[in-house]
């Protein structure tokens, strides 16, 4: 059996840093679940005070945000795809030879503008009266989004940790690839919630 192969199985045999990752996100699943719960309880108890105020948010600035995290997420996992194949850095100019180090660091930008989009917004809506203390509605939108933007924010610090781990390390092996599969799990995950929070925000409204 070549070196190359047996590294292959070694990376797609689940490791124990893989599954105690999955485990915690079940737990973080439960935390949205209960931000998700408050949501919906609040909304049905103040019906008129939700139309009211949801009028206020700029729907399709937000659509364009969650557009460019869920683009995010498809650079991670092209990231994700290179480390597979032990490609730590692009070997040429074409996108086609990019290594884990290129998507990453663009998944990184792309979260971060997607971050600073949630501050801009935020600073618009308090300007137009919804303060965090205003009513319940603004209580719960900023205790949702803020939240998963905490969440946003903890994920670029993994990126930045994964790409420079990269470049500290002699040779790109297994422990690296692992790292950087165990970020795109988490990318996913607070991809997806939010595409959830955008649906239950701004489309259910």
């Amino acid at each position: 059996m070549s070196a190359t192969s047996a590294t292959s199985k070694q990376i797609n045999r689940p490791s124990p840093t893989s599954v105690g990752t999955i485990v915690w996100l079940g737990s973080e699943v439960m935390f949205f679940a209960a931000l998700f719960a408050m949501y919906f309880s609040l909304r049905t108890a103040s019906p008129e005070l939700w139309a009211a105020e949801t009028g206020k948010l700029d729907v399709p600035f937000a659509l364009i945000n969650t557009l460019i995290l869920v683009a995010s997420s498809f650079t991670a996992q092209f990231g994700v795809f290179a480390a597979e194949r032990m490609q730590p850095r692009s070997t040429g100019g074409s996108p086609l030879k990019w290594g884990m180090v290129e998507w990453f660091m663009i998944s990184y930008v792309l979260g971060a503008i997607f971050v600073s989009g949630q501050v801009w917004e935020y600073a618009k809506l308090i300007t137009e009266g919804v303060a965090f203390d205003s009513n319940s509605y603004a209580s719960a939108f900023y205790i949702t989004t803020g939240f998963h933007a905490l969440h946003v924010t903890g994920g670029l610090i993994a990126f930045l940790i994964v790409i420079g781990r990269t470049f500290a390390a002699r040779k790109f092996g297994h422990a690296e690839a692992t790292s950087s599969i165990v970020v795109s799990y988490y990318w996913h995950f607070v991809d997806v919630v939010w595409v959830g929070l955008f649906l239950i925000i701004y489309v259910l409204k």
